[in-house]
C-alpha cells in the first residue's frame, strides 16, 4: 500500500511541530537588539515541520532581511527540552509496542510487565500512565504491579531485542522500526493509545516574553510553519525525503523506506491545537506529581492561526 492511501485512511491527528523560540540575548528583550532565534526539535518524524523548515533552508532567508540569525537546536525527548529552553505538551503518531514472544495482547496483559518509555514526564509516559489508569494499574513506584522505566528510542530497541523490557509506548518512527525491524509487534496503533480519543504529539511553544517582546518574530514563524504543514500535505513523497535526510544528518542513521513509509501512514500534519489533549495530559501529570499543577488560563494561543 502506497503512503498516500495509507494515509488517506489515518485518522486525523492534529500534528504540529514541538519546538522554542528564545532569544540569544539575555535581560530585558524589549530593550534589546534581536540577533539570534534559537529553534529546538527532534530528530522524529512527528516533528515534520520543523524538520522540513531546517531542510529546506526555509527560515535563513526569511529573518536575514530582519538581521536574525537562525540556530537549529535537537533533543531526544521533551523534558530534556524543558530543561534547556522552555516546552509543553506534544499528538498521536506513537504505538505500543509488544515483544513478539510476550503475552501481550492488550493493555490488560501489561500487569507485571517492564514497560519503556523515552523519559519520564514526556508525552508517551503521560500516555502509559492514562492507559494504565483506565485499566485498574499503577506504575511499580506507585504501589502498582506495571515497572515503567525509562531510555532513549534507539536503545529501546536493543532492550526489546535482549529481552530486558516486555512492552515499550514509542513515537514514531520508532514505533514501526520495533514492529519491522526489532522483535516486536504492534499491540496498540496510534488511535487506540489514548481512551478517550486521538492524543496530541507535539505542539509549538513560544516563550511568554519573547512573545511580548517580539510578536512579529512570532507572527513570521507561525506563517512559515503553516506553510510548511501544507506543503508536506501536497508533496509527502518530496518531504519525507527532506525530512529523513534531516534525521539521518542528526543521528547518522536514515529511516529504511518501509519504515518510514509505515510511520508517516500513523500521521496527519496539521498546524491545528489539540487543547483538550494538551488539557489531559496536563491533568495527568499534576496527579502524577510531575508539575505542580494546572495554569488557571493561557494554556494555548491560537491568535496567528486565525488571522
Amino acid at each position: 500500500m502506497t503512503v498516500s492511501k495509507r494515509k488517506s485512511t489515518a485518522v486525523c491527528v492534529v500534528m504540529c511541530v514541538l519546538l522554542a523560540l528564545l532569544a540569544s540575548c539575555g535581560g530585558n528583550q524589549a530593550q534589546q537588539e534581536l540577533s539570534q532565534i534559537n529553534i529546538a526539535c527532534f530528530p522524529n518524524i512527528t516533528h515534520a515541520q520543523a524538520l522540513l523548515l531546517k531542510g529546506q533552508g526555509t527560515l535563513e532567508p526569511l529573518f536575514e532581511e530582519d538581521g536574525i540569525a537562525i540556530n537549529w537546536i535537537t533533543f531526544n525527548a521533551g523534558p530534556s527540552q524543558i530543561e534547556a529552553l522552555f516546552a509543553g505538551a506534544t499528538n498521536g503518531g506513537s504505538v505500543l509496542v509488544a515483544r513478539n514472544d510476550s503475552d501481550i495482547r492488550s493493555t490488560r496483559d501489561l500487569d507485571g510487565m517492564t514497560v519503556a518509555i523515552p523519559q519520564f514526564g514526556n508525552t508517551q509516559h503521560l500516555s502509559l500512565l492514562k492507559l494504565l489508569t483506565a485499566n485498574g494499574f499503577k506504575p511499580s513506584t506507585h504501589g502498582g504491579t506495571v515497572n515503567v522505566v525509562q531510555s532513549s528510542n534507539a536503545d529501546i530497541a536493543n532492550l526489546m531485542d535482549m529481552g530486558s523490557i516486555d512492552a515499550a509506548l514509542v513515537p514514531e518512527p520508532w514505533g514501526s522500526i520495533l514492529d519491522i525491524r526489532s522483535d516486536g509487534r504492534v499491540v496498540l496503533d496510534y488511535f487506540e493509545i489514548d481512551p478517550d480519543g486521538i492524543p496530541a504529539t507535539a505542539v509549538v511553544i513560544v516563550r511568554k516574553d519573547f512573545l511580548v517582546a517580539y510578536p512579529e518574530i512570532v507572527k513570521k514563524f507561525i506563517g512559515a510553519h503553516m506553510e510548511a504543514t501544507a506543503f508536506i500535505n501536497d508533496n509527502l513523497e518530496f518531504s519525507m525525503r527532506v525530512i529523513n535526510e534531516q534525521i539521518a544528518e542528526i543521528t547518522h542513521v536514515p529511516i529504511s523506506e518501509d519504515v518510514l513509509s509505515s510511520a508517516f501512514s500513523r500521521l496527519h500534519i496539521s498546524y491545528e491545537i489539540p487543547l483538550s489533549s494538551i488539557m489531559d495530559f496536563a491533568r495527568t501529570g499534576a496527579q502524577e506529581n510531575l508539575f505542580p499543577g494546572l495554569p488557571d488560563s493561557g494554556l494555548t494561543n491560537d491568535m496567528y492561526i486565525r488571522d
